[in-house]
């Protein structure tokens, strides 16, 4: 028998094992991240143009709801959007611009890369190099965006 109740209850199943898989998945990622030490950015052709990405070739995006240095993306935020976290000074290759990197402290104590003062961060979804699955998504109150070389959001052409 199929009533309301056994609808939404498997809706809201599933929607509990996406957000833990999320989780797990941005946990994993974090703690890469901050195990093997100094953040690499560097950059890539892309159907967006030159765009930043990290050691992997996954595209780094911006969020237009942080301020300055500062993140306004955590818990549920954080776990679709990974920051890219560091240990160290973050390293500039191919491209990306020593003089634009730096970093921010986030509310955990864990510190993210920045670019031209923006925090970066990745898409939970784009699971290979190159993807750029989270280009111009409004997502937890503001807009996400690719990075160009020169700090700036990336637009499709």
């Amino acid at each position: 028998m199929n009533t309301p109740w056994n609808h939404h209850g498997r809706f809201l199943f599933s929607a509990l094992i996406v957000l833990a898989t999320a989780a797990v998945f941005a946990a994993t990622v974090a703690s890469a991240a901050t195990q093997s030490g100094a953040a690499t950015v560097k950059t890539h052709s892309s159907s967006l143009g030159k765009i930043l990405v990290d050691a992997n070739g996954r595209t780094l995006y911006l969020f237009a709801k942080d301020k300055p240095k500062m993140s306004n993306c955590s818990g549920a935020c954080a776990a679709y959007w990974p920051p890219v976290l560091t240990r160290g000074k973050p390293i500039a290759r191919a491209g990306a611009k020593a003089s634009l990197l730096g970093t921010t402290r986030r509310s955990n104590g864990s510190m993210q890369v920045t670019y031209a003062g923006h925090p970066l961060y990745r898409f939970a979804l784009d699971m290979q190099a190159g993807q750029t699955k989270g280009e111009g998504l409004d997502d937890f109150g503001g807009e996400w965006d690719a990075v160009t070389p020169s700090g700036k959001h990336a637009e499709k052409s």
